[in-house]
């Protein structure tokens, strides 16, 4: 019954990202990237893993993702998202992201983490308070650095949109 829902949560959550990416319409990618991370939460749900599945609900689907749509919902403007679609692009994006997997799949292979051939590595289990307590003092500037970043998105989101509200009104006038 596990392979059933591994295999709903796969095709939901590539599904979605493929949706995310090739979505013409950016509200829509921005909402197909948050069921996307929602189905990457449902993977850690099916790994017995669930402060890491509420951690990656709490912090991309209700922080990243939900700044992603308002940023757009805000400032809504015609002028800043309109790309002109190439199939050289694409091509190219396409065979960056090849190189990029084919690069990160030797590090890893030659890097011997979790490879059989070199045996199991000789490592202690983690500890979760540990996590806990380094994330609190050691990594506390970097989450500070990310909340002041994301605040920072919507300040300037705000202002984006004021302007854009402010040049209608001139035109308007004129």
């Amino acid at each position: 019954m596990v392979d059933a829902y591994f295999v709903g949560v796969a095709i939901l959550t590539i599904g979605t990202s493929i949706l995310a990416l090739e979505s013409k319409e950016l509200i829509y990618g921005a909402i197909a990237l948050a069921i996307s991370l929602l189905g990457i939460a449902g993977f850690f749900l099916l790994l017995d893993s669930t402060f890491v599945a509420m951690f990656q609900i709490t912090v991309y689907v209700g922080a990243v993702a939900v700044l992603v749509i308002f940023t757009v919902m805000l400032v809504r403007t015609q002028d800043l998202f309109t790309i002109k679609d190439d199939k050289g692009r694409k091509v190219g994006g396409i065979i960056l992201m090849l190189l990029i997997m084919g690069g990160i799949g030797a590090i890893f292979l030659v890097s011997g983490i979790n490879n059989p051939m070199f045996g199991k590595p000789d490592s202690k289990p983690v500890d979760i308070v540990e996590i806990g307590k380094s994330m609190l003092t050691y990594y506390s500037p970097a989450l500070i650095v990310l909340g002041l970043t994301l605040a920072g998105a919507v300040i300037g989101a705000l202002a984006l949109a004021r302007r854009e509200g402010l040049l209608k009104e001139n035109e308007s006038v004129n």
